[in-house]
């Protein structure tokens, strides 16, 4: 069956591979030239397209008459986006006799649009997975054609979540592309109203609000920990106070919420609803690990985070 692609990160990784292991035919594949301001700390799909002797294109906008041309003369069967970041025009999805399907990184409906790896942690879910669907007009919002859940542990950042779901999307699309090859493609309607839907994320959305509880704060800082830039907190000086890591205690001291407590060696940070113990920070470019952390916020006096 012939196939045009799209994709970007490592789940397009995984989305290539799983299409190649099923012996689709990959007449081409589309994805991102690398943002040079953005931290690539992912695979590149570009660079397996041309280990496997695959065209390759990286148009910055694919929605023109040039790219709906060249891709309708591939005479592609069936289109598959695999964490492509952009929207797909109907011309385009609309080509192939058998449809077009996008691979999305959360349990559909629920957490459609941007970053749902990064929202379900922020939100303290228990459980994620990812989904094959039909790609319409409206985002992650086409009939379901498979899902595969992924159990979200206690100490999952968003990095080790994401590495769950590329196995989980193996494992989903070994179990679909040969049905789908066959024409017996499954396919159930979405319930829109009992989802969500959640937007994109930028650095500064990153800031901590000390009146929250420990347990909302510790779930924003790992939704966020590398290679992600992080969540932060400012000193007196508004110098950015990063958290990389910490851990949520149900211990109060009375103080308000944002103020520093040394407990022993321990560094802990008031919050709304419990606390916070440091363990890793990063302050000017400097990283401070266990009893460094004491040391330094000792050193400069640190009495309260903003």
């Amino acid at each position: 069956m012939q196939t045009v692609v799209f994709a970007y990160h490592n789940m397009g990784l995984a989305g290539v591979e799983a299409l190649l292991r099923n012996d689709y035919d990959i007449k081409a594949i589309f994805t991102h030239k690398d943002d040079p301001h953005e931290y690539c700390w992912f695979g590149s799909v570009k660079d397996w397209a041309k280990t496997h002797k695959i065209p390759v294109y990286e148009p910055d906008e694919i929605n023109t008459q040039h790219w709906i041309k060249k891709i309708a003369r591939m005479q592609p069967d069936i289109i598959f986006a695999f964490y492509y970041r952009k929207m797909i025009c109907r011309e385009i999805i609309e080509l192939p006799p058998q449809g077009a399907f996008n691979l999305h990184g959360s349990l559909l409906p629920r957490y459609r649009g941007r970053c749902p790896v990064n929202w379900v942690l922020i939100h303290g879910e228990k459980k994620t997975g990812v989904t094959l669907h039909y790609m319409t007009f409206k985002p992650d919002a086409g009939d379901i054609v498979g899902q595969k859940a992924v159990v979200i542990d206690f100490a999952d950042t968003a990095k080790t979540l994401y590495d769950k779901m590329c196995h989980a999307s193996n494992i989903l699309l070994n179990e679909l592309l040969p049905l789908m090859k066959k024409g017996a493609i499954p396919r159930r309607k979405q319930n829109l109203e009992a989802g969500s839907y959640f937007g994109g994320r930028k650095p500064e959305d990153g800031r901590i609000d000390w009146t929250k509880s420990a347990l909302d704060i510790y779930n924003l800082i790992r939704a966020v920990t590398e290679p992600y830039p992080g969540a932060f907190g400012l000193l007196d000086n508004n110098d950015k106070f990063i958290i990389w890591w910490a851990q949520p205690l149900k211990c109060s001291n009375g103080k308000s919420p944002g103020s520093i407590v040394m407990n022993g060696k321990d560094v802990l940070v008031q919050t709304g609803k419990g606390a916070l113990k440091l363990e890793k920070i990063e302050v000017s470019a400097k990283l401070f690990i266990g009893k460094q952390i004491f040391n330094y916020l000792r050193k400069k006096r640190v009495k309260k985070l903003k």
